[in-house]
């Protein structure tokens, strides 16, 4: 432990003398005689601690808690005080001193509170770094782009961050919607508080219910002791449902009354739980044709959807993949202390050529590989995996506009769908596959355009 011991008594051989002791127990300590050559001296210095008497002329012990309390609020403040005047020093534990000591004291249990107090200060310091390390990461200069389709990704969050209203982010996997989460959580008045996540497709059905809203004790086999769910664990900050597409049946109209209400039951308990919770949600299926299925309930989709977020494809942001890629090889040079500057030219044709269609996630990946094999002070073609280098740059065309954008992109997709179709031999699995969609948006696509499959006969 770093942090000094900052100890305040108006009977100068009696600081002096603790200060020594501490000393002796290795902890770094300072003393000085009055609350205000104390408060002096904390403007000057870093301290983790503060022991003061109660009773001193002028400014009390009490005062100078108060004024700590002021101006240095994490600072754990110790106050040593008589037998005679223990109540005192047990009500100013409960304005917000971290403990007391009684004179006389043995000099171990000041020794054990003080590492105790200390304690504390480094987990509040940690936290606060890590904090600032998470606002940073996630604050807009960290957004990386300036493709149109992502500056208009970058317009809404701005927008919505000062809200509290739902969130519903929609994208390809792998586009970033977690990034964008947070990025609204830590760029909004509940930043201070916790960002939650979690996957609804990653959790049993069995057990998602217990996740969200928490259970009571003998709820069910296993239920050893009541447990809080992610709404409570939440409470006051931010509640990101990952995945909300894949969320049971059964619990859609629980996680309704919850966005509606605030309010909801753990498993197995009549008592209900009120929170203060924003919800965001993000998923890569087509809720339009989940509902249209009756896998997704209406009201639970408009509920979601007050603020509809869409994330583009990296396909749709080509001018940002570069500088993506070079965020990503910083970041990974520096983890594994490699020199590497950039991109050949031919790697950046490369990057520039290929259409990732693992989007971003795809992108991390293949630049981590590429900083793992790389031999040279830049990232060369044969750095990069087989299947970047082997991707052709599309033909440089000049299409005549079309008269009618929508049939035209509507006989396009009949087109590509028709020949996914025929090459799977009309398998709507494999068909879905083929084209990097979900089978459910397939279907629903098949549906809306028509299109007629003839069931083969066996």
């Amino acid at each position: 432990m770093t942090s000094s011991i900052l100890v305040v008594d108006d009977e100068p051989r009696l600081a002096e003398t603790l200060a020594l002791a501490l000393e002796g127990g290795g902890l770094t300590s300072e003393f000085v005689t009055s609350a205000d050559s104390a408060l002096e001296r904390i403007e000057q210095g870093e301290f983790g601690l503060v022991i003061t008497d109660l009773r001193m002329p002028g400014r009390n012990g009490r005062d100078l808690l108060h004024e700590l309390q002021s101006k240095r609020p994490d600072m754990p403040v110790v106050v040593m005080t008589a037998y005679a005047s223990l109540r005192d020093a047990v009500a100013l534990v409960k304005d917000g001193a971290f403990d007391y000591i009684s004179k006389p004291f043995e000099i171990d249990d000041v020794i054990a509170t003080a590492r105790r107090a200390l304690r504390l200060t480094q987990v509040v310091n940690e936290n606060r770094r890590l904090r600032a390390e998470l606002e940073g990461r996630y604050s807009f200069g960290n957004l990386i782009g300036s493709s149109p389709a992502f500056a208009e990704v970058l317009r809404q969050i701005a927008e919505v961050c000062e809200s509290r209203a739902t969130v519903l982010i929609q994208g390809e996997s792998g586009t970033g919607k977690e990034l964008v989460a947070r990025a609204i959580h830590f760029n909004s008045p509940r930043r201070d508080n916790p960002f939650i996540a979690i996957n609804c497709s990653a959790i049993p059905e069995h057990l998602l219910e217990s996740e969200l809203f928490g259970h009571a004790k003998g709820a069910f086999t296993g239920a050893v002791a009541a447990r809080e769910g992610r709404f409570v664990t939440a409470n006051g900050g931010t509640l990101f449902l990952d995945e909300i597409g894949d969320l049971p049946a059964s619990l859609q109209p629980k996680l309704l009354r919850a966005l509606q209400d605030q309010t909801f039951e753990p498993v197995g308990s009549d008592r209900s739980v009120k929170v203060d919770v924003r919800i965001i949600a993000a998923t890569h299926r087509d809720l339009e044709a989940a509902m249209d299925d009756d896998d997704f309930r209406e009201d639970l989709y408009y509920r979601l959807a007050v603020y509809p977020i869409r994330v583009p494809a990296l396909r749709e942001r080509a001018g940002d993949v570069l500088p993506i890629a070079s965020h990503f090889l910083s970041h990974f040079a520096a983890e594994m202390t490699k020199k590497i500057s950039g991109f050949a030219p031919e790697a950046e044709a490369a990057l520039s050529a290929y259409q990732w269609p693992g989007n971003i996630r795809e992108l991390q990946n293949a630049i981590e590989r590429a900083t793992i094999v790389a031999s040279q002070n830049v990232i060369t073609p044969q750095d990069l995996p087989g299947y970047v280098t082997r991707a052709k740059r599309p033909a440089a065309t000049n299409p005549a506009v079309p008269s009618d954008l929508d049939g035209e992109m509507e006989r396009i997709e009949r087109d590509f769908i028709l020949a996914a179709l025929q090459e799977t031999d009309g398998v709507q699995v494999k068909a879905a596959e083929r084209l990097g969609i979900a089978e459910r948006s397939l279907w629903h696509r098949i549906k809306k355009l028509g299109i007629k499959i003839a069931k083969t006969a066996r």
